[in-house]
């Protein structure tokens, strides 16, 4: 579950000359389209191509541009003393309310940083969309339902600010990946608790996150158990209570889910459930079950595209 970032620090420190030249190639090498990126047939493979530059890596601290413009560090809550703030990002030219996508990072819920998805906030802020990254309480700081409930009071922070940034809080999406994407569904298909002032989210994109924590893998995990504070053993239903699928019901939104066959952090079958269930209760979704691809496959150019690619169509269509 470890974020965009990580994914590349740790690459990069197996391949670092090679590595660097292939992330120097940069964003945008061919055009978008809808056909999926051809992945590698084993993580030796995926590597080799890594160490021979085979795999350019997006920018992920891209420029803001002048059309632009970002309000960064803004305090959304002061709790165990810490203060959690959020960025956004608007373009200049907008004329109206513009949709809002919020954006929840990775990083095994014990790291990660809001700015790990600049990438996508410029590139969605261009798009017209009004964008925003939040950060929340780590595992290490506070145990679950703390990070969800961060999610949810920058969800109503916002919210109270629709007027000033110039968003419409009806036509809202939440986008997360790794522990992000876990957190995004929580808030989104779990409606039990439901903060004032409260926006409408109207789409969920699920980039390759945790979605059943009572499954043999998850259930013995270290960093589950961290995050939850407890083990299964001892407090079972506090693992089905913290697993997106159980709380799916007819009127979530439509959700959007990319997983990597190759991910070894979060297994493939979670997603492959999460979709099962989905389609299950009726919800709207869509699978992008890509062949040859691991965690955090996004920081691969061409998967980037891809992934925006198709959630350019999905939030148009649903926002």
């Amino acid at each position: 579950m470890k974020s965009r970032s990580q994914l590349i620090r740790i690459v990069a420190a197996c391949f670092i000359g090679v590595l660097a030249a292939a992330a120097l190639a940069g964003c945008r090498t061919t055009p978008a389209t809808g056909e999926p990126p051809s992945g590698y047939s084993s993580r030796p493979a995926l590597a080799a191509a890594l160490a021979l530059g085979r795999i350019p890596l997006v920018d992920t601290e891209p420029p803001v541009p002048d059309s632009v413009e970002a309000h960064r560090d803004l305090v959304f809550r002061e709790v165990d003393g810490l203060e959690l703030a959020l960025d956004l990002y608007r373009s200049t030219a907008l004329d109206g309310r513009a949709p809002l996508i919020v954006f929840v990072h990775g990083g095994s819920w014990r790291g990660g940083d809001r700015d790990d998805y600049r990438r996508y906030l410029v590139d969605y802020a261009a798009k017209g969309y009004v964008t925003a990254s939040v950060s929340y309480r780590f595992a290490q700081q506070a145990t679950y339902p703390a990070a969800v409930d961060d999610v949810r009071r920058a969800l109503a922070w916002l919210a109270a600010r629709a007027d000033v940034y110039g968003f419409d809080p009806q036509r809202v999406a939440l986008v997360g990946g790794s522990a992000g994407a876990h957190l995004a569904m929580m808030v989104a298909y779990d409606q039990r608790v439901v903060l004032e002032p409260a926006l409408t989210i109207r789409a969920v994109v699920n980039l390759y996150g945790p979605a059943d924590l009572t499954s043999e893998f998850a259930r013995s995990h270290p960093t589950v158990e961290d995050f939850l504070g407890a083990e299964y053993e001892a407090a079972p239903d506090l693992f089905r209570r913290a697993s997106p699928i159980v709380h799916i019901t007819p009127d979530d939104p439509p959700t959007l889910v990319f997983h990597g066959t190759l991910d070894d952090v979060v297994p493939v079958e979670q997603s492959d459930e999460l979709i099962a269930r989905l389609q299950a209760a009726g919800v709207p979704s869509s699978y992008h079950r890509l062949d040859g691809w691991p965690h955090t496959m996004d920081a691969a150019v061409e998967v980037n595209e891809y992934c925006q690619y198709h959630m350019d169509r999905f939030l148009s269509r649903y926002l």
